[in-house]
């Protein structure tokens, strides 16, 4: 029997497994409710969409206030808490893909020139595990610890491209997906076509999806059993976006990706050869 938060994460649950404690079951898929709408919820959505009783849910968050790990806004409604950042950063602090990527500019002749940003797959979404701030700010945050929908950011998409349709599909078992800021995908079969794109190309690209007036790039890296760990990005302002400086920015990510991928032992895959365009004798 699958539980609320792994049956989100496509992870089934074998039969030889060993049990589940259920009050803190049920906690965790709380706090992976509420990370996953990104919005403070009231005690009666939460126990509605958890279906669970008041008194239950009422009596977990709670508890997760004490901790801290949830606060509660003075209409009632409950939102993360700040002692989760404790646990990203102790995440962080243990990813050798994260301390890996602060070593590659240790010998860097010179700041990149937009911030360069690293993250990990999650179930559905990125987190943000480490960032080298460039010479010249975008002016938006991108937090260590901070969660995006994988399906949209640039760094999930250079992640999930390099996995098996049936593990995407198996990340999005509803068949539908969210938007934030208006476009991308909204099933998971166009978002399929896009990975396959992706593949082609290289590299990922996220046009307005997370944000209006953003662009992003991004690349896979690879460990050295060949699976796409993490996933390296930029950002750039739409505005100032022209073919010459996107080039430049694409090429700063893959280079960092495929550095990377070899201090963590892996190497890049070729991109598939374009197809030969038929005639129509050809295909007689």
């Amino acid at each position: 029997m699958q539980t609320i938060a792994t049956a989100r994460a496509g992870v089934r649950r074998s039969d030889d497994s060993p049990p589940l404690v259920p009050a803190l079951s049920r906690a965790l898929t709380l706090l992976d409710r509420l990370a996953q709408h990104r919005e403070p919820m009231s005690l009666a959505r939460l126990a509605a969409e958890l279906a669970l009783p008041k008194s239950s849910v009422h009596g977990l968050c709670s508890t997760l206030v004490s901790f801290g790990y949830l606060r509660r806004q003075d209409d009632g409604a409950f939102l993360i808490g700040p002692r989760v950042m404790s646990l990203a950063e102790a995440f962080v602090h243990g990813t050798n893909v994260a301390q890996e990527f602060n070593a590659l500019w240790k010998d860097a002749q010179a700041e990149p020139e937009e911030t360069i940003l690293l993250s990990v797959l999650d179930g559905p979404d990125v987190v943000y595990v480490a960032a080298r701030n460039g010479t010249r700010p975008l002016g938006l945050a991108f937090n260590v610890g901070m969660r995006l929908p994988a399906h949209l950011a640039a760094t999930g998409r250079a992640m999930l491209a390099y996995h098996d349709p049936e593990f995407v599909r198996a990340l999005y078992p509803a068949g539908l997906l969210p938007r934030m800021a208006g476009k991308g995908p909204r099933s998971v079969e166009e978002l399929l076509k896009e990975l396959a794109a992706t593949r082609r190309r290289g590299h990922s690209v996220d046009d307005e999806n997370v944000r209006k007036g953003v662009y992003c790039l991004g690349a896979p890296v690879f460990d050295a059993a060949g699976q796409p760990v993490a996933g390296i990005g930029v950002c750039i302002h739409k505005a100032t976006r022209v073919a010459a400086s996107e080039a430049r920015h694409r090429k700063a990510v893959q280079q960092a990706a495929g550095l990377l991928t070899q201090r963590l032992g892996g190497e890049v895959p070729e991109a598939p050869a374009p197809r030969a365009h038929r005639t129509r004798r050809d295909r007689a």
